[in-house]
């Protein structure tokens, strides 16, 4: 089978763990642990797990100039974006974040024609506005106090952290055509955890270890584990084979997965709202992905 074949492969369980993480999260939060602490736990134990596991691998050493951007990535792929993705998420419904997060295909085209200078073709255009348009529709359709809900400041900051892992998609990939993914991902956490640190830290020691259950245990070592150390390998190995704006699209997964996971739990309820939002997005993405309106995408 193709190196491709493999980079979709890890893409697609990258974006089934995402899925699976909106429900398995909020079982932990905030009863059991406050969003920064849970991330502080999330990136000091992926970053352990990224050094020992790059011990087994061939080592590459990063050029100096190399570690600016790398800091930058650490940034918004990591600091940035876990901080308020939980903390959005600790605000809002698992679906409500999981079909916000569906605009970040719409929002790496966007940063890379900032960036990297792509053209955005009228077709774009189209597809951004609709698919920017259900996410505000999603986030500002909760009745007259929406401005003041606790459900408009968390679906305000999972879009802000879709926004900020676009800008990592893109100027991460520069990285991965320089270096093992294994050395990407170690460096990148490495930044991350020490932007992390003052977010998390107080909150992490404020957590009660003892009160925590079988259950909350297992949902605790899937999101540092799976969420976070497997969800970040399989996406930066993707990223070697595919462009960002693919991997960006496989997000669009992740409301079906996370419905399912909360409607079976009794955890969130689908509405006319989340619907019609989430018709306007994939409307927007397919317009903006499709091949007709991206050419060159391997």
């Amino acid at each position: 089978m193709s190196k491709k074949f493999w980079a979709h492969l890890a893409i697609l369980g990258a974006n089934i763990i995402y899925g699976l993480n909106y429900s398995i999260a909020k079982d932990v939060m905030p009863d059991f642990i406050q969003p920064f602490g849970f991330i502080f736990c999330r990136v000091s134990g992926a970053l352990l797990l990224f050094w020992l596991f790059a011990q087994f691998t061939e080592r590459e050493k990063v050029r100096p100039k190399d570690l600016g951007l790398l800091a930058i990535c650490g940034a918004f792929g990591v600091a940035a974006n876990q901080l308020m993705f939980f903390y959005g998420l600790n605000l809002t419904s698992p679906i409500n974040a999981a079909i916000i997060l569906t605009c970040n295909p719409i929002l790496v085209l966007v940063i890379s024609a900032i960036v990297l200078k792509e053209r955005i073709t009228s077709r774009k255009i189209i597809g951004i506005g609709l698919g920017l348009t259900g996410a505000l529709g999603l986030i500002l359709f909760k009745g007259t106090s929406a401005l003041n809900s606790d459900g408009f400041v968390g679906d305000l900051f999972v879009f802000l952290n879709a926004t900020s892992y676009a800008v990592y998609l893109v100027l991460v990939k520069p990285l991965m055509q320089k270096y093992k993914p294994m050395t990407v991902i170690k460096w990148v956490f490495l930044f991350g955890f020490i932007y992390v640190i003052p977010f998390g830290f107080i909150e992490f020691q404020e957590i009660d270890w003892s009160s925590f259950t079988t259950n909350i245990w297992g949902a605790f070592i899937f999101v540092v584990l799976g969420t976070t150390f497997l969800a970040y390998l399989f996406n930066i190995y993707g990223l070697t084979e595919l462009s960002p704006s693919v991997v960006s699209i496989y997000i669009y997964s992740q409301p079906l997965i996370a419905s399912i996971m909360a409607i079976a739990l009794q955890k969130d309820a689908l509405s006319y709202e989340k619907i019609t939002a989430a018709i306007f997005i994939f409307t927007g993405v397919y317009l903006v992905s499709s091949r007709r309106s991206i050419k060159n995408i391997t």
